[in-house]
């Protein structure tokens, strides 16, 4: 499942509907977890079952009520207390990594809500409204203990299969280097690489390393975006390489050292760069260059002139390209820019569509 579609059906889910999300380490979980907590304008509390032990989830002893009372209580942490108190969305991240008696304590929080007991013998709730996301990380390269299976239909199970393209759209939302996103868009197999297809303990890319590495280059003052195309340090390669390993730091580093120029769609509306010069670049390149476009058509009116030149790029590219650019410019959702480049392009595109479905038919 790609991630707007999940973030899509987890918002329409019951509050007392835990989630579990099954993928591998570093395709985003937790960022995942936490845009649904801010589209459902709950506060986000992560806690992560692969560091904690018995006490930590269920609390420590209440030595004051026990002498007051006689009876035995514990003090609950203070994450549960919250989302007891108030609305919250609670993340269990890596529930399969946790100590057995750290998922047992978990799964009694997702099937029963509630965890523990005050000093009438009273279980603590969760709050009605509070939200529980489970996260487990897959693959062979983990330690990890199976889950029952008896477990999983307690669940709304979904399986996180992450694409570039959504990467690409969270990492410009989230303000990554920008030069270092086109270079993914422009190298996508250098994005992700399946731990469990190389040899253990092997540096690969995966979309976390790809954020923490564009957040150490930028603060240590080596964002791509500024160095690239003139004088790359000879430490962007062992930096690099420790996040993404070695043969996409050989590529990033060969990117950043031969990057002639930033390409911008101002660059193609004015008239200073035309698809006859674009024409050798490959199609991730020219997919790129697009997206620029549809960026820039979201929030700027085009002038006559300039959505005449984007037409003329786009026919000039042709084929597919010339489709892809108008449903660019469809999806940045102002129509001051589309309606003028749908009198120019509008029908052409209808008839390759058109023409494209006759073939498969």
């Amino acid at each position: 499942m790609d991630v707007k579609t999940l973030k899509n059906c987890i918002s329409l889910l019951p509050a007392n509907v835990a989630t579990l999300m099954r993928g591998p380490t570093g395709v985003g979980k937790s960022h995942v977890a936490k845009d649904v907590a801010d589209i459902l304008g709950l506060p986000f509390i992560d806690v992560r079952g692969s560091t904690m032990d018995e006490a930590k989830v269920g609390g420590i002893p209440d030595f004051e009520t026990s002498k007051e009372r006689g009876v035995s209580t514990f003090c609950p942490p203070s994450w549960y207390k919250r989302a007891c108190d108030e609305p919250v969305l609670l993340m269990l991240d890596e529930l399969n990594r946790s100590m057995p008696q750290v998922q047992q304590a978990f799964f009694q929080i997702v099937l029963d809500r509630e965890l523990g007991n005050d000093a009438d013998g009273v279980p603590l709730r969760l709050h009605p409204e509070t939200r529980i996301i489970a996260a487990v990380n897959v693959g062979n390269e983990y330690d990890v203990n199976d889950m029952d299976p008896a477990l999983l239909r307690r669940f709304w199970v979904c399986d996180l299969e992450p694409t570039v393209a959504d990467w690409i759209d969270w990492a410009k939302e989230y303000g990554l280097d920008t030069v270092l996103i086109e270079f993914i868009q422009q190298n996508p197999e250098h994005w992700r690489v399946d731990p469990g297809s190389v040899e253990g303990g092997t540096v690969v890319p995966t979309p976390a390393s790809w954020h923490r590495l564009s957040d150490t280059l930028v603060g240590a003052e080596l964002a791509p975006a500024t160095i690239a195309g003139g004088s790359v340090s000879d430490v962007i390669y062992p930096l690099t390489m420790g996040f993404i390993g070695t043969e996409a730091a050989i590529s990033f580093t060969d990117f950043l050292r031969n990057y002639e120029r930033n390409i911008t769609a101002e660059d193609i509306l004015d008239g200073k760069v035309t698809a006859e010069d674009v024409a050798d670049l490959p199609a991730s390149a020219k997919t790129a260059l697009i997206d620029k476009i549809s960026n820039h058509a979201a929030d700027n009116k085009w002038k006559k002139a300039q959505v005449k030149r984007v037409a003329e790029f786009a026919k000039t590219l042709g084929g597919e390209f010339l489709i892809a650019t108008f449903t660019a410019v469809q999806r940045a959702n102002n129509m001051a820019n589309l309606l003028p480049l749908n009198k120019l392009i509008g029908m052409e595109v209808v008839d390759l569509v058109n023409s494209a479905r006759a073939v498969t038919k």
